[in-house]
């Protein structure tokens, strides 16, 4: 009897400790959110590769009478591309994208803008040099 209330005792100090904080609650929501929406993205994104595929088949089936009532093939060719990309990337891919889009906002707001007034330019449509 003995052993196994010690078996207890030591299941019980091995347990982890529940942490019910506000980060801890923000950092699950984030990566559950994540994974939510990276999996949303990639069943758009099949869905757009099967419906581009849709549309090129009947697009090359169709009557020639009938081809201003279809898609272009630019939109074919983008559904498909895009499809295939959201349905293999998923969150990975809009993340990539957008911290690359972040890095040019960042490069843009670091950098100095200089203003002339096109009084202040010589020269400027024939106007006389100070």
């Amino acid at each position: 009897m003995t052993k196994i209330y010690e078996a207890a005792v030591l299941a019980q100090a091995s347990l982890p400790s529940a942490a019910w904080d506000l980060t801890n609650f923000l950092l699950n929501a984030k990566s559950q959110i994540q994974q939510w929406g990276g999996l949303l993205l990639m069943a758009f994104g099949a869905a757009g590769l099967v419906w581009g595929g849709v549309l090129g088949i009947k697009k090359l089936m169709a009557n020639p009478q009938s081809a201003n009532q279809q898609s272009s093939w630019g939109t074919i060719a983008l559904l498909i591309l895009v499809g295939g990309a959201l349905g293999t990337g998923g969150w990975s891919l809009v993340s990539t994208i957008g911290s690359g889009g972040q890095q040019t906002i960042t490069d843009l707001g670091g950098g100095t803008v200089i203003v002339q007034t096109l009084d202040q330019v010589s020269g400027f449509l024939g106007g006389a040099s100070k």
